[in-house]
Parts: C-alpha cells; sequence; structure tokens
C-alpha cells in the first residue's frame, strides 16, 4: 500500500466540520463506570470543532430527555436523542417507545438493546477456577431478572405483538431510524428483511454486530438499504481490558469481559470493510464516552486520521462522517466544498 499525500492535522480538522457522531456515550453513568464528558461538555466540544450534531446513547435512559436539555443550554448546535431497549424498560415494551416518540425532543433512533440483548446478555459471566462461567449459571436470579427479560428477535416465526407494534410504530413515524443494537448477526438480517414486509426506511446495523458479521452477511444487509455502523471503539486498546458496567449488583459487574480479547485484525480490518462494501454502505462513529478513552471529539478525529492513513479518501471518510448520518438523521445535507488539501490521491 502507498500512503496517501496530503495528509496532516489540518486536513482531519476539516473533516470534522459538518461531521456527525451517531453514536455518543457521555454521562451520567453508575459510580463503577465513569464517563470521560457529561453531554453539555461532548456537545460544546463538538460545536467548537465545527460538527454539525452528535447522537448520544444511554442504556438506562431515553436520551432524547437530555438532548432537549443539552439543546435548550448549547446554542448553534444540536443533540439527538433516543431509547435504547434494555431490561430497565422491561425488555421488549411498545409502552417506552411509544413514550420515548413523544418525550423531550422526541426519540430519533429505537435500539434493541445493548447489554440487555439475550445474545449478549447469555454470554456474560465470570473467570471461576480458570473457567469462564455464564452469569445465569452463577446466580440463578440473574435468569429470572435479568435474561428472561432480555430481548429477542424472532427470526423464523413471526415478529410476535411487542414488536410487531414497535415495527409498526417505526413506519408510522419516519423521522426514527432503526439500531439493530447489539443483537446476533442471524436477528440483525432479520430486522433489515423485515423492511420489506413493514416498509421502515433507515436502519443502522449496530457496530457490535458488524464486528462479528461475516463479510457475505454484512454485503446482504448492506444490499437491502441498511448503513453499517463502524465504530472507533471496538478497535482502541481499552477494548481489551474491563468495559462498562451495566448492572447494579456488584457480582453481575463485568471485570472479566474483554480480558480474553484479541487485537484481531486491528483498525486495519475497519479500513477494508470499507473498501469492500462500498463507503456508501457505511457510516464511522465513536461509541466514546468510558474514561479510559479521550473524548468523542477527538476519538472520530483519531478515527477520521487512521483511515486516511490506510488509504481511504476524504471524499469517502466525509460520505461515512456527514453524508451518511446526515440521511440517517433526515437532515438536508449541508452544502460544502472539501478543500483541494482533501483531493489528493495516494
Amino acid at each position: 500500500m502507498t500512503l496517501p499525500e496530503g495528509r496532516s492535522l489540518e486536513l482531519t480538522q476539516e473533516l470534522l466540520k459538518g461531521a456527525i457522531d451517531i453514536h455518543v456515550h457521555p454521562g451520567p453513568h453508575l459510580f463503577s463506570s465513569p464517563r470521560r464528558v457529561d453531554p453539555i461538555q461532548a456537545a460544546i466540544e463538538a460545536r467548537d470543532a465545527g460538527m454539525r450534531a452528535i447522537v448520544l446513547k444511554d442504556v438506562f435512559e431515553m436520551s432524547n430527555g437530555i438532548a432537549w436539555l443539552v439543546n435548550r443550554h448549547v446554542p448553534d448546535f444540536t443533540v439527538y436523542g433516543g431509547l435504547i431497549l434494555n431490561t430497565v424498560y422491561g425488555g421488549m415494551n411498545p409502552r417506552a417507545f411509544k413514550t420515548a416518540i413523544h418525550y423531550g425532543d422526541g426519540a430519533k433512533y429505537l435500539d434493541f438493546g445493548a447489554h440487555s440483548t439475550y445474545y449478549q446478555a447469555a454470554k456474560e459471566g465470570r473467570v471461576v477456577d480458570g473457567k469462564f462461567v455464564a452469569l445465569s449459571e452463577l446466580y440463578p436470579e440473574f435468569k429470572t431478572e435479568e435474561l428472561d427479560r432480555c430481548i429477542r428477535i424472532p427470526v423464523e416465526e413471526d415478529p410476535g405483538p411487542e414488536l410487531d407494534e414497535m415495527l409498526k410504530l417505526l413506519v408510522a413515524n419516519p423521522h426514527i431510524y432503526m439500531d439493530t443494537g447489539h443483537v446476533s448477526v442471524e436477528e440483525a438480517m432479520r430486522l433489515v428483511d423485515l423492511k420489506e414486509k413493514y416498509g421502515y426506511k433507515r436502519v443502522v446495523v449496530s457496530s457490535s454486530v458488524t464486528k462479528i458479521a461475516a463479510m457475505d452477511q454484512l454485503k446482504y444487509m448492506a444490499g437491502k438499504g441498511a448503513l453499517i455502523e463502524l465504530s472507533f471503539a471496538a478497535y482502541t486498546a481499552p477494548q481489551m481490558i474491563p468495559l462498562t458496567h451495566y448492572y447494579v449488583e456488584k457480582e453481575y459487574a463485568s471485570i472479566d469481559e474483554g480480558m480474553t480479547a484479541t487485537p484481531g485484525g486491528g483498525i486495519r480490518e475497519v479500513a477494508e470493510q470499507i473498501q469492500e462494501l462500498g463507503a456508501e454502505h457505511c457510516v464511522m462513529s465513536t461509541d466514546f464516552g468510558r474514561y479510559a478513552l479521550s473524548t468523542p471529539v477527538e476519538g472520530l478525529r483519531q478515527f477520521i486520521t487512521c483511515m486516511l492513513d490506510l488509504g481511504i479518501s476524504p471524499e469517502d471518510i466525509r460520505k461515512m462522517v456527514k453524508t451518511n448520518p446526515e440521511w440517517l438523521l433526515g437532515l438536508e445535507p449541508l452544502e460544502e466544498t472539501l478543500s483541494a488539501s482533501c483531493c489528493c490521491e495516494g
């Protein structure tokens, strides 16, 4: 590979202008999982970097309430929020989604769960005598209190009444997009397939799915009109240390999560996926917020830097951090012309 010409700090800063990060996790959070910035700090830093918007994720609250507050106090910038269907909302809960549509600034996305998908929660556990044991085996109450309430997407049978109601709500509110959440690849593909039956338009395949999916599966979902999310947090050094704590019970804390992980293909894998899928089918985000990481804005700049260094063109980066998120959020495109320094080729 030949390194592209014209790479510079100034270029990475220019590519932030008008950008939108669709995956930001600022505070508040549990005491056991500190945040790097609060929502107002995140918004101010993004605005001052020339970004257009950020999308807040919160595993405990419908973040459009926080978005409403931030938007009242941070001028010349927009923050969006939505609902993650975790067990604090009872899992697959249409009432929670109905409420989120009308609460605060209104939900901009519906996410089918982070820690509270059955696919993820069933794999969470603890190392005991050198062997990894599932929490549901160690603590019978975890199964009834958490696992039984987790999100499961029917892959072969009908969606069921709760999921059916929420998918119809998505159709009735086309300004809201779907995030597959941390489901299995097969469940994500099912949610993408159901677009044809129900008629909702905007779907983003969560970065947690992207990381475990085969290329042919990603191409299938992209071919059906879904955007494939690539998040920087999935490829940072802190990925291989204990991650976010979701449970208030200390015995459930994810102290062993990620400890046996290896870097795998690393950040180079992202560039290869972009090149094979096409930038028009991808969206770059950070998933930043944990205190072990830099601020979300600096994280996005670093992500842009890595992609430039791996041969992704400024034009393609612009599609993934600006054009595609604009479409996902239903925003009118901001017309901008990249400077000559952005148009060089390797």
